[in-house]
């Protein structure tokens, strides 16, 4: 058998499937595309559900793919055995219909021996233990004496997912030989390394009605997977997935990196393992838009990399170090997979701004967990409490075995159990929180009942009306043969000029008329199988299906929408002029009354840079450039330098967007010329989540409307002020000048005031210690702390406990001079004793405390209290 690398192998694949009839398609993104169910794709038949339920007809009724995924149940056997990772290929043929069985089995048969190469006579096919039909085959037309054909169970070898499609499956393992394992462990299906699953054919024939009740689908779907990783390391004859040549190249340069030798230690190889799997992991994620953050698949993501992190310093590697590992990852990977190379920038940073805010929270981390360790020797404590535990996992990102690490070298333990259960609570809630749903993980709606042979063609693009053919109308809840006045529902054309919201832009609005009946549509909608759903109201008449009627688009409402898309083009193209190649879309909308655009970036905007970027769309707008489209292949656009969104589908004709110095994949509806734009207003600039920001903004009759309620406002502020509004500047700063001397003016007042109440004030001896405990009038804390530095000043030795009622409430203050504190006395403890006097609480250091209370009545109470404490401080 030939040795191959993983970048042959995957091209092996597609292409002999290709030769056998198969669509090749393109690894589709980590991120689901309508599928609730899941946080990232994790397997290679994940992101063709729709194809397989018939909600979506497929490109072509045989498919091939090499899909990446992400799967994270079992992170924490990564690294430590050879088969898990987060990290993976599978290598997948798909059947929508065609074939089955008899074609399915030899495709895998042929491909592994045939192609690959592999001994036909080491390889052992596995299937359901009722599947007479797939036994018989491997049996007649594989030929595999019996004695190779195991049955397994519905647990090994059934594959089925709650209510939907299912059926047995058939499984090839390989038989690596005694060099890898000959113990009880090391046999067909069992857990030893000497015996690897390569391939697994999934025949999905039945439909299970959630209840046990299985029915024969009548079309049966063929479903298969094989790891690529995995196939690998049974070509290359290696011990491991972290082996194979490509992830053998990331692992060495890893562990020169740390100076470290792969297998001179078991800890140091997890640690290797654990980054080399981490690192691609990390690196594609992030090219398909995910950005780290403390929920969904953002918080799948900061788990690994922090993860990651972690091991990296447990091997003694210093400073920021994933960008460096990363960028191996993007160049043993970018030819199967271009987007890597093409977001390098991105991965890149998000990777170092990550890294450095963790290195923060270790750091704050480590400074709690210092403190509970003191507060537990201090108590005698011998278990941390698994509430604390959690904390510094949940809140500061800090490892369980870090944790438990450092308390052992201390005598201490965790209460594991404690923060087990604090773990599952998380993880209940988050489960909870998700959607209940149907197959594909969304909502079930009345759009899943529609034939999945009915489309619609968008025609608006150059036309406001169009005559078209309604083809399905609904209610909210069934599929209805007519639409009559005063009802709700949605009408699907053969073809339509409203545009459907989709890639952030806001649908038309407008009326369908028929000879007898006009229907008002407030929303389009994007449907599942290229539908289009105009929905509204029936406002006059009647529509019935298969009616031929009239669509009208609301001009008003689609040029101000256009506007607004046109003028984000603009601005991020504007963004990453000023801020950097960095800045990637993570998030838009646009509608007819602002625009709202998500950005990757790592702090706010400063006032400079917001007034640059509006600088540059404005300058756009006024060049007055003419807005070209242009219809290509996906490869063309690219050449052309266009740029492409995160993890957006595209099929394999795009529309290329070119205005000023933009150029975008783009599907939405624009202007023809810049300057219809009209004008472009920054109205805000925050954050939304860790490295996202947003802007929204205002074009055209907006901004029109936003200067005149500017103007109004200013017209309004100068009637107050009783002035012209050009003169508002200078009134407003006479008004604070006049101010300022008030409150002067007022301040002395009040410590005159002050002053002349402590006239009646005098000190009592104390163990030779001046106290004075009186109630006064004051106006806030302040003038209280005036009058305590007062009678410090006029009584040496002293120790001032004052009281005075404020707005309704008790504040409480007391002082003690340096003399005063070196014979006792205690000005925290003072106020700690006597502030439940008066319902209150409060402390402070020895010199000077305060508190507030609520119960004016107990002050004298309070004042008595505080002379006889200070006796028990001043011997």
């Amino acid at each position: 058998m030939q040795v191959r690398g993983v970048n042959e192998l995957r091209r092996m694949f597609l292409d002999y499937f290709e030769r056998n009839g198969h669509l090749v398609m393109k690894s589709f993104s980590l991120v689901p595309h309508n599928d609730d169910s899941l946080l990232l794709i994790n397997s290679g038949m994940a992101p063709l559900k729709p194809y397989f339920t018939g909600q979506e007809i497929p490109p072509c009724r045989r498919v091939t793919t090499c899909q990446k995924c992400i799967r994270t149940g079992d992170i924490e056997n990564v690294g430590k055995t050879a088969r898990h990772g987060t990290f993976f290929e599978m290598l997948g043929n798909f059947s929508f219909g065609d074939y089955f069985k008899k074609e399915g089995i030899p495709f895998a048969w042929n491909f592994l021996t045939q192609e690959v190469g592999l001994d036909p006579e080491r390889l052992y096919p596995s299937v359901y233990v009722e599947d007479d039909e797939a036994f018989a085959i491997w049996r007649d037309e594989m030929h595999i004496p019996e004695n190779r054909i195991y049955k397994f169970g519905k647990e090994d070898n059934f594959w089925e997912h709650g209510e939907g499609p299912c059926g047995p499956c058939s499984e090839i393992y390989y038989d690596r030989g005694e060099k890898w394992g000959n113990g009880p462990e090391d046999v067909m299906g069992g857990e030893g390394d000497r015996f690897v699953e390569v391939w697994n054919v999934v025949f999905s024939q039945f439909d299970n009605d959630g209840k046990g009740h299985y029915t024969e689908l009548v079309q049966k779907n063929i479903d298969t997977g094989m790891g690529l990783e995995r196939l690998a390391m049974v070509v290359q004859d290696e011990e491991s997935i972290y082996t194979v040549d490509t992830n053998k190249a990331i692992l060495e340069y890893i562990a020169t990196l740390c100076g470290v030798k792969y297998h001179a230690d078991k800890d140091s190889d997890i640690s290797l393992r654990i980054l080399t799997d981490h690192a691609k992991s990390s690196a594609f994620m992030i090219s398909d838009g995910i950005m780290p953050s403390n929920e969904g698949r953002g918080y799948v993501l900061r788990r690994i990399i922090r993860r990651a992190v972690r091991h990296g310093r447990k091997l003694g590697i210093k400073g920021i170090f994933m960008p460096e590992m990363a960028k191996r990852v993007i160049e043993l990977n970018k030819d199967g997979y271009p987007e890597l190379e093409e977001k390098s920038v991105m991965i890149l940073k998000v990777l170092k701004e990550e890294e450095e805010k963790f290195n923060k929270t270790i750091d704050t981390g480590m400074t709690m967990l210092n403190d509970i360790i003191a507060e537990m020797e201090k108590n005698g404590t011998k278990v941390l409490a698994g509430a604390d535990a959690f904390k510094l996992y949940d809140t500061y990102g800090f490892p369980i075995d870090l944790t438990e690490e450092i308390l052992v070298e201390k005598g201490l333990e965790v209460d594991r159990d404690a923060f087990n259960a604090a773990m599952k609570q998380q993880k209940d809630t988050a489960r909870a929180a998700r959607k209940h749903s149907n197959y594909m993980g969304a909502d079930a709606t009345v759009y899943d009942e529609i034939d999945p042979h009915v489309t619609s063609v968008f025609t608006g693009y150059d036309k406001l009306e169009d005559n078209g053919k309604v083809l399905v109308m609904t209610t909210e809840s069934e599929i209805v043969e007519a639409l009559t006045e005063g009802q709700k529902g949605t009408i699907i054309t053969d073809k339509t000029p409203f545009y459907a919201t989709m890639g952030g832009q806001a649908g038309d609005a407008g009326v369908i008329v028929s000879k007898d009946g006009e229907f008002k549509v407030e929303d389009t909608l994007s449907l599942k199988g290229g539908r289009i759903g105009h929905v509204g109201v029936m406002v006059r008449g009647m529509i019935n299906d298969g009616e031929d009627v009239k669509l009208t688009v609301c001009e008003k409402r689609r040029n101000a929408t256009a506007k607004n898309h046109s003028a984000t083009h603009l601005l991020q193209k504007a963004l990453r002029t000023v801020l950097g190649e960095h800045v990637e879309q993570a998030g838009a909308f646009y509608d007819k009354d602002r625009l709202r655009f998500d950005f990757t970036h790592f702090q706010a905007l400063g006032a400079e840079e917001v007034k640059k970027v509006e600088e540059l769309v404005n300058e756009a707008i006024k060049a007055a450039c003419p807005v070209d489209t242009q219809e290509m292949s996906l490869e063309d656009a690219k050449k052309t330098g266009a740029m492409a969104l995160f993890g957006e589908k595209y099929g394999d004709k795009v529309r290329v967007v070119k205005m000023a110095d933009s150029t975008e994949l783009c599907g939405g509806t624009h202007v023809d010329n810049t300057s219809k734009i009209g004008g472009f207003r920054i109205v805000s600039e925050n954050g939304i989540a860790a490295g996202v920001r947003r802007i929204e903004a205002l074009t055209g009759d907006n901004l029109t409307a936003y200067y005149k309620a500017k103007e109004e406002k200013l017209a309004n502020a100068a009637a107050l002020l009783k002035c012209k509004a050009d003169d508002i500047e200078s009134k407003i700063a006479a008004m604070l000048d006049e101010v300022k001397k008030l409150k002067s003016e007022n301040e002395k007042l009040k410590a005159k005031a002050a002053g002349d109440s402590l006239g009646s004030i005098e000190a009592v001896e104390v163990n030779g210690a001046n106290v004075v405990a009186a109630k006064v009038e004051a106006s806030d804390v302040n003038a209280m702390r005036t009058l305590t530095d007062t009678l410090k000043d006029k009584y040496a030795n002293a120790v001032i406990i004052l009281a005075s009622e404020i707005d309704g409430k008790v504040m409480l203050i007391a002082s003690a001079s340096d003399e005063a504190v070196k014979k006792g006395a205690m000005a925290g403890n003072i106020i700690k004793e006597i502030a439940p006097v008066v319902g209150g609480k409060g402390g402070g250091r020895p010199n000077m405390a305060q508190a507030g209370g609520t119960d004016a009545s107990k002050i004298d109470e309070a004042l008595i209290k505080a002379v006889e404490v200070v006796k028990t401080q001043i011997k």
